[in-house]
């Protein structure tokens, strides 16, 4: 898509906050979308930054395994963050951060109109309760909830890195992701 493309040089044009001062590459997102899924994860890691492509570490390894639970590829869906450039010592984005670099999602998802939005993680959970002006919740509080909106479902999850730090949260995780492909089944028909 044109747009995606203008997107993507939008970003690598990007000073409007110090992180582009760190980055190598930045993250626009990648991906096919023939079952019409975004992915939203947090911020571009070390190996993500070296490529230019997200999730492309070991938590993308997971992730290449929790999409095959679902019945996913990535020629399936398109994946991207919420920040766009890797903040130093892979720390969270700050809030400031995020509102900086935002709009690029939010045009991201303008142009995509996904039928079913993935959030991975806590950052990325917090810009869909801010951007659909819902209260503040946990994590642990809705994972694996599907909330119906007008235009997609929307599905939060546990980031895969989490997997890899606490691998108590796997077996949460995997069952999420076998929801995720029921819902998806479901949004198919």
């Amino acid at each position: 898509m044109r747009e995606l493309v203008e997107i993507s040089e939008e970003i690598k044009k990007c000073r409007a906050c110090n992180l582009s001062k760190f980055r190598k590459n930045p993250v626009p997102g990648s991906g096919g979308f023939r079952k019409k899924v975004l992915l939203i994860g947090e911020a571009p890691g070390f190996y993500e930054d070296l490529k230019g492509e997200p999730f492309v570490g070991a938590a993308g390894k997971f992730l290449d395994e929790l999409l095959s639970i679902a019945g996913l590829g990535r020629e399936d869906v398109f994946i991207t963050n919420v920040v766009k450039c890797r903040p130093p010592n892979n720390r969270r984005p700050t809030s400031q951060e995020i509102e900086k670099c935002k709009r690029f999602l939010d045009k991201q998802i303008e142009i995509l109109k996904p039928r079913v939005i993935i959030t991975l993680g806590d950052v990325a959970l917090n810009y869909m309760l801010k951007k659909l002006k819902l209260k503040r919740r946990s994590i642990s509080q809705i994972h694996g909830t599907p909330f119906n909106l007008l235009t997609y479902v929307w599905i939060p999850t546990y980031h895969p890195a989490a997997a890899l730090h606490n691998p108590k949260k796997k077996e949460e995780i995997l069952e999420d992701w076998k929801k995720i492909k029921l819902i998806l089944e479901k949004n198919e028909r």
